[in-house]
């Protein structure tokens, strides 16, 4: 089992080597540099004790002024590794957004080791878009996303690209960026500890 840090770790090198390296989210180096993005590891082993987390979190960003906590990274290390139980679980975090009154002023995305899109098979290159080191959730400012998009020429065309660079890229190009677990790589890569991040919520195949 990897500790917080190593979690922690693990996550950032994912945004810096994958997520910004190859440009799959344009909004994200902004946040990164600037330390805006909070990581939270949650230790639980069943849904409610993963629910009560995730509400602690939610109102901590909502509380917190977006110059000292844009957005929040929350990983779950040891619960929900299979991904039909992460996307059924996404139900339950979205009822918590709403019973809080925090929908429409945040949002919560998706991303996961064996994340899967709709209409695609396990191995299709373009499924690694969402693919992160652990299952994590990330929670947005619905008002960030606003000013990120507005400010970008044309977001539409941002899909499209990402899956045009992995196309390119392949799996081998994937695993060379080392981005998984540090128990899953030969030789660990250091990174830093600077925060980032951002993405979309998209639907996921459920067969």
């Amino acid at each position: 089992m990897n500790d917080d840090q190593t979690v922690v770790a693990d996550t950032v090198g994912w945004l810096e080597r994958a997520v910004i390296g190859l440009n799959l989210c344009p909004f994200a180096k902004s946040v990164h540099v600037k330390g805006q993005v909070h990581y939270a590891v949650s230790r639980a082993t069943d849904d409610e004790a993963l629910l009560s987390d995730l509400v602690d979190e939610l109102k901590a960003l909502a509380a917190l002024d977006a110059k000292t906590r844009d957005t929040t990274l929350f990983i779950v290390p040891d619960w929900l590794q299979d991904f039909l139980d992460f996307n059924d679980f996404l139900d339950q975090a979205d009822q918590a957004l709403m019973d809080l009154e925090l929908d429409g002023v945040l949002q919560i995305a998706s991303l996961h080791p064996q994340y899967q899109f709709a209409g695609t098979l396990d191995d299709d290159i373009t499924n690694f878009t969402n693919r992160s080191p652990y299952p994590t959730l990330h929670l947005l400012r619905e008002d960030s996303i606003d000013r990120a998009v507005a400010a970008f020429p044309n977001p539409e065309a941002i899909f499209e690209t990402n899956m045009q660079t992995l196309q390119t890229l392949g799996v081998a190009g994937w695993q060379a960026l080392q981005v998984g677990p540090s128990s899953a790589q030969a030789n660990g890569c250091p990174v830093s500890t600077a925060p980032d991040v951002a993405s979309s919520r998209h639907d996921p195949a459920k067969n």
